[in-house]
């Protein structure tokens, strides 16, 4: 089963990328070339770096190998997603357009667009000696003959073309006379056939591109500039550092002295080959910029070892809150050795939450590792974290998936705050999100409890988001009694 998924995963990532190269490349160029070969290799190159990027990543390869492929890799990744993205909507403009030019080159061409052509023929060279044309055109057409002096000399024309000179008409009846002022080509040169146009003097020696060259031309250079710019907007909202979002949760047991608390909640920070000791500085200066009285960090800090990592997690130490910073695990902390970062972050002056509970003067804060701990032995443990504890008392339990919601809801929990979702981080990936994830972000009840999601402070992969900004949430709680 697993080798036939890789085969249908493998069909289709060769089917899209052979037909982005083709709206890119191959329909964009006149014939076989250096263009197209370019193409080929950028869009196969790209995708070695991206596969190159994550096995360097899971398989812990030496961290300077894994940011030099990270970059490369991990951007070619949210740029083919937005250029297959935009040249399947450039399927929708590509007929249209044709359509505009045709209707616009009918229009220019005038009476030739609909069909109706005007026959032009060259006159017939004029033997030396016969008389100018120039004079019997200047008659008039009122048929009547003015005289003419007499030289003597006997007209070579055959008796039907003399008379039909005489009277003004042409001398065969389909055949249009030229204006006595149009230059007449030498008696030598070949005449075009009749029903062939003359060319223009100003043509082009080149022939100018096709009209279906020229719209794939134009759409494909139009998906490229829309791919690029939202790639590169969605990475600058990313380095930029993370907003700051506020919402109010009344809880029913809270009691009226801790109205108002405000909780900082972080998630998906993913300190790593890409995001390093700058972002990190930046996650921690918005988080003590709100004074929260309480800083939870609710998984995926990292990806990578501490040994790596650490120093970039160094700036962490710095948060500040009353009543201090807590951590519980998500899915790549065991991805990077979770025993290690739990020991780092109680270190920087964070307080591990392993399936165990804190009594605040108002309310129980909880927290369980995350389900990818079960293959190490660790995962979540309800009952261990809430099991005896006083259901009479608010409680407010970090979970890094909202698919632990239904057992918090079990266990009688007021709030829980989680992340994980990235709120799908690339659109349309929030689609696939939210079929996995009871909640994608934001606040949702289930039955009496209350479910908070973050869309993380930083992103996994690409260090891009489109369709998810990147947050910081403060939890103010709000008591009911008030």
């Amino acid at each position: 089963m697993v080798i036939v998924f890789l085969l249908v995963v493998v069909s289709v990532l060769v089917v899209a990328n052979w037909y982005l190269w083709r709206r890119l490349f191959r329909d964009t160029t006149r014939s076989p070339g250096a263009l197209r070969r370019a193409g080929a290799v950028l869009i196969a190159g790209g995708w070695v770096l991206a596969i190159a990027a994550l096995v360097a990543e899971r398989a812990g390869a030496p961290f300077w190998l894994q940011r030099t492929l990270a970059w490369p890799g991990f951007l070619w990744l949210a740029l083919s997603i937005y250029l297959l993205l935009a040249v399947v909507a450039g399927e929708v403009v590509r007929p249209l357009l044709l359509r505009f030019l045709e209707r616009r080159d009918a229009r220019q061409r005038g009476p030739a667009a609909a069909g109706v052509t005007r026959p032009q023929r060259w006159p017939e060279p004029i033997p030396a000696g016969a008389p100018p044309l120039g004079g019997v055109c200047d008659r008039p057409s009122t048929g009547t003959v003015s005289e003419q002096p007499s030289t003597g000399t006997v007209s070579d024309e055959p008796p039907q073309e003399a008379a039909a000179t005489e009277t003004g008409a042409p001398a065969h009846a389909d055949e249009p006379r030229p204006p006595a002022d149009e230059p007449r080509p030498p008696a030598d040169e070949p005449r075009p056939p009749a029903d062939e146009p003359r060319p223009p003097a100003d043509e082009p020696r080149h022939p100018a591109p096709s009209r279906r060259l020229f719209v794939s031309r134009v759409v494909a250079g139009a998906a490229a500039a829309v791919a690029a710019g939202t790639v590169g907007t969605g990475t600058y909202g990313v380095l930029n550092g993370p907003g700051v979002k506020r919402v109010t949760v009344p809880l029913a047991k809270l009691p009226r002295a801790a109205h108002g608390f405000r909780i900082a909640v972080v998630s998906d920070v993913h300190l790593g080959p890409v995001l390093g000791r700058g972002f990190a500085q930046k996650v921690v200066d918005t988080i003590n910029g709100t004074q929260p009285d309480l800083i939870a960090v609710v998984g995926d800090l990292v990806d990578g070892s501490v040994q790596d990592l650490g120093p970039a997690a160094a700036p962490l130490a710095q948060l500040r809150a009353r009543h201090g910073t807590y951590f519980v695990t998500g899915n790549h902390e065991y991805f990077s050795g979770a025993g290690q970062w739990v020991e780092q972050v109680r270190r920087l002056g964070m307080r591990p939450l392993e399936n165990a509970r804190t009594e605040l003067p108002w309310f129980d804060l909880a927290g369980v590792n995350d389900v990818a701990g079960e293959s190490e032995g660790q995962g979540p443990d309800f009952t261990s974290a809430l099991g005896d504890r006083d259901t009479t008392r608010a409680c407010v339990l970090l979970a890094h998936q909202p698919v632990q919601i239904h057992e918090a809801v079990e266990h009688h929990v007021d709030l829980q705050l989680s992340g994980h979702t990235h709120g799908g981080q690339l659109w349309p990936g929030g689609l696939v999100a939210a079929a996995a994830n009871p909640t994608l972000a934001g606040l949702e009840r289930y039955g009496d409890t209350q479910l908070y999601v973050s869309r993380g402070a930083g992103a996994w992969g690409p260090p891009t988001r489109v369709g998810a900004p990147s947050d910081i949430t403060v939890i103010e709680l709000a008591s009911a009694q008030t």
